[in-house]
């Protein structure tokens, strides 16, 4: 009995001490996703990455609003939502305890309002997104010719891109058709 005692005082803790103390985690561990809607666009560049289909993205053009939702029980912690999103809103935090008690509890939404479009009042893009274009392109010193026009819808800039085309011959209409 008293061999067993000093074996097992030799061998030291026998197992982590995880419901009592924090279980660490390497750092590339991939837990729960964690999304900060103050930092997101609203591309859906995450819904597109997705392979489980976890994220959601819906557009409602007539109240001018796109909703995100991030289903924990689809989640399959694959990290490519946090790869693709381009102002790092998603991350993937080392928090690994996701048992809850309510379903409802498993899904996380934000809604974004998009921009209307100054010609015909159509909604086409999120505004932020829109906002984002306009300040990068701002802060490149890039020269707009016409920065009204990140305003416009695309039906409205096609329309008044074909308004603005000089007149053509007849043999480039003959070419094209």
């Amino acid at each position: 009995m008293i061999k067993l005692f000093k074996t097992i005082l030799k061998a030291g803790t026998p197992a982590a001490r995880y419901p009592f103390a924090p279980f660490e985690v390497n750092r590339d561990f991939r837990g729960k996703p964690e999304y900060q809607a103050s930092q997101c666009i609203a591309c859906a560049a995450c819904t597109k990455a997705c392979p489980a289909n976890a994220l959601i993205m819906e557009t409602d053009m007539e109240t001018g609003e796109r909703r995100w939702e991030l289903s924990m029980a689809r989640c399959i912690f694959c990290g490519r939502c946090e790869e693709v999103c381009p102002t790092h809103a998603i991350s993937l935090s080392p928090n690994f305890e996701l048992a809850v008690t309510n379903k409802a509890d498993l899904y996380e939404e934000a809604r974004f309002s998009l921009a209307p479009c100054e010609l015909c009042g159509s909604f086409f893009a999120p505004a932020r997104l829109v906002a984002l274009v306009e300040d990068t392109l701002k802060q490149a010193g890039t020269p707009l010719a016409t920065p009204e026009r990140l305003h416009h819808c695309p039906e409205c800039k096609r329309k008044q891109s074909m308004l603005n085309q000089p007149a053509r011959s007849t043999a480039q209409q003959e070419w094209i058709r």
